[in-house]
């Protein structure tokens, strides 16, 4: 189970049909969004598996460790931003009157 991918931007009710939408560019945002998702959890990963090593005592350095954790929350820092900025876009756009 991907820990990231548990967090929604969208209501689950809420979706748009594939066929309404140009297959490119959809696929290509979602894709990038996924990478993005992607690296921010190996990030983590990384983190943990450092302190992790930090506190077993196996020669872990602890400015590594802490460089490592401090990457994965500033990259998971960034990765809310963005999510807000596109729950932000979406509530412009439905506020649209068509």
């Amino acid at each position: 189970m991907n820990p990231v991918s548990s967090l929604r931007i969208l209501p689950a009710e809420i979706e748009t049909p594939l066929a309404s939408q140009p297959a490119g560019e959809e696929g290509e945002f979602l894709d990038t969004l996924r990478g993005a998702m992607d690296q921010v959890e190996q990030l983590q990963g990384s983190a943990q598996s450092k302190v992790a090593a930090l506190l077993d005592g196996s020669g872990m350095d602890v400015h590594s460790a802490m460089i490592a954790v401090e990457k994965a929350d500033l990259s998971f820092q960034l990765m809310m931003q963005v999510r807000n900025k596109i729950v932000a876009a979406y509530q412009e756009i439905s506020r649209m009157q068509f």
